[in-house]
């Protein structure tokens, strides 16, 4: 029998009108007075969603300033203005959508066929057409830059960062290694197959339908052990085995390692090949895909297994003397060598990536800080969080130098000669960058507290895709490993530290930061020395801290080189406060009281012009 219950007692509003907080009345929440009530206007706590990330972004804008000229910038800002505000606002709101629904495997037709189609959400196709049609992906802005004059490296640049901020799967899904593939293919791919693929990359057809499948189940960074083998095949040849995590997998053209019969069993008998979905004659080409990953972030590129049956390939290699003719294999490994100079440039899209996700993690930051009130505060005007993002303001801003130089594009600071990128930077910068992208991300969650927690936040997306940086195109053991390579070989560390003194001394005196880094490059100098005299595994054992110190000692140097420019072209010495907070941070000697006995805190006084310079964010709270 239903219980009939008693009447509500309307609840006391003290004899004041109703007053609506989003979907609720001040009457109906609890304690019922306006005072209380306003902690539960939700409308105040706005995240970056929303933003043009273009103009709320002073440092970007600097940057963009520092790389190109006052023409180039001209012709370039109303583009970044239109492409901010599609980053902070479709995309960036469909990058929710994908991440909850994912690529799907069509394994089988209605016949029973293995077709192995992935079906991608229409989510991230309509982001993908926006970067191709509004963006700077597609060849109708190329061109239009091309014949304006604007080189497009800084372009590039800028693009990478902002997409990376809303999602660096789909940075992964539009190709990243497009350039790569598009390379290969031109110095060695027979002509029809050449002629194919440049077309369907020129014209746009193919942006964001290329991949690499390296890693197998033996691994993904020794790749002398892979099983894939490769049978010549007339001027191609056919592939079998089986590739245990593999990326865009709707896509049309692939790099794949394998091993020609009759190779060595080492990385020297490794080639690189061509292979595309569809054979030469039109028909469908043996790669078989068994199974999507159930991945822990980046949804919007479709990874899996895929198996190769006699599929139709095209050794990428311009060394045909070097084949054997009696059994087919590769005698130099050269083809590796050649793939492992273009790694160096992944890389730094990796990097871009770690970036991205560090500063989304920081204007999320700032954004929940300026609302959130807590022990009768707004949150940002507690000492403890301002400390926490200063810190994370000047990280950002560090990391944001040191990929952006990795380009090796001229600046405002360098007009002699042609810079060119660096051969060991790349390690060094995805090594500080992709780690900083998880750290600053888990900082973001701790900054919301309970809500960064969950899913339907931002920050948990952000930090479980931050997490792949770490992995792709090698952690951090293969880094230091390609340092010492770098160093032992090449002697790559003297161009580096070239780079450094040439930075320190743009700086000149005006920036009170570049004397402390003038003695951490001779010391970093005077370091290295010393780790070459130290054997084997101590050796190994000690590059990790070796590599960290040569990327910290990079950024204090970028920062103070940026600073002087900064201070001579705007008067402003904002950028000389970042500099000198970093270089104090991790290259000062600090003393046996680490600096607890300072009366005084940098980045307490000056906090406001920090967050000035990283988010302008004027709306209502």
């Amino acid at each position: 029998m239903a219980i009939e219950s008693e009447p509500r007692a309307r609840p006391r509003t003290n004899g004041r009108a109703s007053k609506s907080y989003g979907s609720e009345h001040v009457d109906q929440l609890p304690y019922g007075s306006d005072e209380k009530a306003g902690r539960y206007a939700t409308e105040r706590f706005h995240g970056a969603t929303g933003l043009n990330w273009y103009t709320c972004d002073p440092t970007l804008q600097r940057a963009m300033r520092y790389y190109l000229t006052d023409e180039e910038f001209t012709w370039a800002e109303p583009h970044l203005v239109r492409l901010g505000e599609l980053m902070g606002g479709p995309v960036s709101e469909r990058a929710e959508v994908t991440d909850k629904i994912g690529p799907k495997l069509v394994k089988y037709d209605r016949w029973g066929h293995d077709i192995s189609e992935v079906s991608i959400p229409e989510s991230a196709m309509a982001t993908k057409r926006d970067l191709i049609e509004r963006g700077f992906s597609g060849p109708t802005f190329r061109d239009q830059a091309e014949g304006a004059g604007v080189p497009s490296v800084p372009l590039s640049i800028a693009s990478g960062y902002l997409l990376d901020q809303a999602e660096i799967g789909m940075s992964c899904a539009m190709g990243a290694d497009a350039g790569m593939v598009a390379s290969q293919v031109a110095q060695f791919a027979p002509p029809d197959i050449r002629q194919l693929v440049l077309s369907k990359l020129e014209s746009g057809e193919w942006i964001g339908k290329t991949g690499q499948f390296f890693t197998e189940r033996t691994g993904g960074s020794d790749l002398g052990a892979l099983e894939t083998t490769a049978t010549p095949d007339g001027d191609g040849w056919r592939l079998n085995g089986f590739k245990w995590f593999s990326s865009n997998l709707d896509g049309e053209a692939f790099v794949v390692m394998a091993k020609p019969v009759g190779a060595p069993d080492s990385i020297r008998g490794v080639a690189t090949f061509l292979v595309l979905r569809q054979r030469r004659d039109g028909t469908r080409n043996g790669i078989h895909i068994r199974q999507l990953k159930d991945k822990l972030g980046t949804k919007a590129v479709a990874s899996g297994e895929v198996e190769f049956r006699d599929a139709e390939a095209f050794l990428l290699s311009g060394d045909p003397e070097g084949l054997e003719a009696a059994d087919g294999g590769p005698s130099d490994g050269r083809s590796v060598s050649r793939l492992m100079a273009m790694t160096n440039l992944a890389r730094l899209g990796v990097a871009m990536m770690g970036l991205g996700c560090a500063r989304r993690a920081l204007v999320e930051s700032l954004c929940y800080a300026r609302s959130r009130r807590s022990w009768k505060k707004i949150l940002i005007d507690h000492a403890l969080m301002r400390r926490k993002l200063a810190e994370m303001i000047v990280d950002v801003e560090a990391v944001q130098a040191i990929v952006f130089d990795g380009y090796g594009h001229p600046n405002r600071q360098r007009q002699q000669g042609a810079p060119t990128r660096l051969r060991i930077a790349p390690a060094l910068i995805k090594l500080k960058a992709a780690r900083l992208g998880i750290t600053m991300a888990s900082d973001a969650i701790e900054v919301h507290g309970g809500n960064g927690y969950v899913e339907t936040w931002p920050v948990a997306r952000i930090l479980r895709d931050a997490q792949i940086n770490t992995l792709w195109e090698g952690p951090d053991n293969i880094l230091c490993l390609d340092v010492r390579r770098a160093i032992e070989r090449e002697t790559a560390e003297a161009p580096l530290l070239e780079r450094m003194r040439e930075a320190v001394e743009n700086a000149g005196e005006a920036v009170s930061a570049a004397r402390l880094v003038r003695q951490s490059i001779d010391d970093l100098a005077t370091a290295i020395t010393a780790w070459k005299a130290l054997d084997g595994d101590v050796a190994e054992a000690r590059l990790y801290p070796l590599a960290q110190f040569m990327a910290e000692v990079y950024a204090s140097a970028l920062l103070c080189e940026q600073a002087e420019w900064e201070l001579r072209e705007y008067g402003d010495d904002r950028k000389s406060l970042v500099a000198a907070l970093y270089a104090e941070r991790y290259l000062a000697d600090r003393g046996p009281l680490r600096g607890i006995d300072e009366t005084a805190s940098l980045a307490l006084e000056h906090f406001d012009r920090l967050v000035d310079g990283a988010l302008v964010d004027d709306r209502a709270r």
